[in-house]
């Protein structure tokens, strides 16, 4: 005969289910509606609460958390205007496959449908960015949800799970039984499916790696790029998974996405066999489809990807392989077979990249960010986490960076704006050893700029290069592209940002030319917390690869 349970508020079941599947850190902005749970997180000292400033903050942290840990990040905001700002945060971690729970406090049961305070269906408006939107009704019925949503979020392809919370419901006292966590389901490559990948490798002549996205993992990192190495296959990133192999690996070939380098670009043409592993291959990533199409004529495509639904679904797959990516690198890192000869492309491919990743003075440039961009990486840590949202500048980070081994990039598939600032005090409050670099544009920045507050308040040690042209730059250079010297809502007036930098009690300098950059980086080195460059730029240079005078003169041709 089993005792009965104790009686519980809805709130403390929920955070003891947390605790139960390993949840040791949430991201809060509190609201009335949850304050059960919050209630049940004072007396919870295996969690910390992360207070933050702004939903799509809390947001963005819990989706860098999930990268960071594997685990899904957590996360806790109110509904209404609360759950509506968190929705970009929540559409990151679908498109970059990340592991992540939103908890989202609801208005009581009995006001639903009559447009209660801030009422909005919830589960209708997250089901269409979320791989399972709920509402639980029944506080006996939260630790069922809570196991499912842990193990929807980390199963197959890893994603966010939303879950509403009526008021009421947390507050009633049930005697309910907690459920165990079960760990996730492990799916090993059909040994069949490998050999054959063998075969069609003894056969190609140029075969090119795509690496990097749903589950990938620092288990998967070490053993692809062995694999990789031995046979000499050329191994480029997707899009923002430049950590997917150190880029120190002899065959690392660099990354694909906005502004690749064209040399990598032409060997994916010219493929016969793409191995595309944890990739979606989306547009990002293939250029608009164009770099290569759903239907690849004349390339054998070699998809593997944990989720067996997005096998096929937009890519033909000759050879489809549904497989966790840790056990599918690991067992072809010790599959031998000595009729495979070594391919030299990838260290022709390596080369190549060392090539474009080396930068060079731009001449008649004040402030030239290659030059800076080398100084960074010499002067920081290898396992430095690198943390940015979108926007132009972030082509001189992903050109001129090297990263070392998983987890140190930090960067939004989905392309939001925005991500950079939160998603670094995640990983400073998370890793608080190693060094984090946020590099975010003028508005990149301004999008979550309070959230300075939430890293001074938790004692997170970070840089924060903030690269100010005054202007939302890549809207500008499409501009010019389509309608140039007509500008348009792309031209912005900034505060002084290393006085707010100061204002939250950081310690900042502004720069404005090249040389200028070196000492004032040294001086933030030697010191701790919030330290910000403003580093103030011409949008004349726009980008990486081009300046705003060659876009007009190729607009007039």
């Amino acid at each position: 005969m089993t005792d009965t349970p104790p009686l519980r508020s809805g709130g403390r079941v929920l955070v003891d289910q947390l605790v139960l599947n390993g949840c040791d850190r949430i991201f809060t902005v509190p609201g009335e509606s949850f304050l059960a749970v919050l209630d049940a997180l004072h007396d919870t000292p295996e969690i910390e609460t992360v207070v933050c400033r702004q939903e799509g903050g809390v947001a963005y942290m819990a989706d860098a958390d999930g990268k960071l840990t594997g685990r899904p990040g957590v996360a806790f905001v109110t509904r209404g205007p609360g759950a509506t700002n968190a929705s970009a945060g929540v559409h990151v971690a679908f498109q970059d496959s990340t592991p992540m729970i939103l908890f989202v406090g609801d208005l009581d049961r009995r006001d639903k449908d009559r447009e209660g305070f801030q009422e909005v269906d919830l589960t209708a408006f997250f089901a269409p960015i979320a791989k399972w939107a709920a509402r639980i009704d029944d506080a006996r019925r939260i630790p069922e949800y809570v196991a499912r949503a842990w193990r929807v979020a980390t199963s197959g392809r890893p994603g966010p799970v939303v879950l509403a919370l009526p008021e009421d419901m947390l507050r009633d006292e049930v005697a309910v039984p907690d459920r165990m966590p079960v760990p996730v389901v492990v799916e090993s490559p059909e040994p069949g499916a490998v050999a054959a990948l063998f075969e069609l490798l003894k056969e190609a002549a140029a075969p090119v790696a795509i690496v990097g996205g749903a589950d990938w993992s620092p288990r998967a990192a070490h053993h692809f790029a062995s694999f990789a190495a031995r046979h000499g296959l050329p191994v480029a990133a997707a899009f923002r998974r430049q950590d997917s192999v150190a880029n120190d690996c002899p065959v690392y070939a660099g990354n694909l996405g906005y502004g690749p380098n064209p040399k990598l670009q032409q060997r994916i043409r010219d493929a016969d066999l793409l191995l595309v592993v944890g990739a979606r291959l989306g547009e990002a990533t293939t250029d608009g489809y164009t770099l290569i199409t759903p239907d690849h004529p004349g390339q054998t495509l070699v998809h593997v990807h944990p989720d067996p639904t997005e096998l096929g679904r937009v890519y033909h797959a000759d050879l489809p392989i549904a497989a966790d990516m840790g056990e599918f690198a690991e067992i072809v890192d010790a599959w031998d077979d000595p009729e495979l000869v070594r391919f030299g492309a990838g260290d022709e491919a390596h080369a190549e990249w060392l090539e474009w990743s080396e930068p060079r003075p731009r001449d008649g440039v004040a402030m030239d960010l290659g030059p800076c961009m080398k100084l960074l990486r010499e002067r920081l840590p290898a396992d430095t986490i690198v943390c940015n949202g979108a926007g132009n500048f972030s082509g001189w980070v992903h050109r001129y960076w090297r990263y070392s081994d998983c987890p140190t990039q930090l960067a939004p598939t989905s392309g939001t704006m925005g991500y950079g600032l939160p998603a670094a005090v995640a990983a400073a409050v998370r890793f608080r050893g190693r060094q984090v670099l946020c590099v975010a544009g003028d508005g990149d920045f301004l999008m979550n700029g309070q959230e300075l507050a939430t890293a001074a308040q938790y004692g997170a040690d970070l840089l924060v290069i903030v690269v100010d042209n005054s202007s939302y730059g890549t809207i500008r250079m499409h501009q010019e592209r389509e309608y140039p010297e007509r500008l348009s809502a792309t031209e912005l007036r900034n505060p002084d940002f290393a006085a707010l930098a100061r204002a939250y009690g950081g310690w900042a300098a502004t720069v404005a030319r090249t040389e200028e950059f070196g000492p004032a980086l040294d001086e933030a080195l030697s010191g701790s917390g919030i330290r910000l460059l403003h580093v103030k730029t011409d949008v004349e240079v726009i980008s990486h690869a081009s300046t705003i005078t060659k876009l007009r003169e190729r607009a007039r041709t």
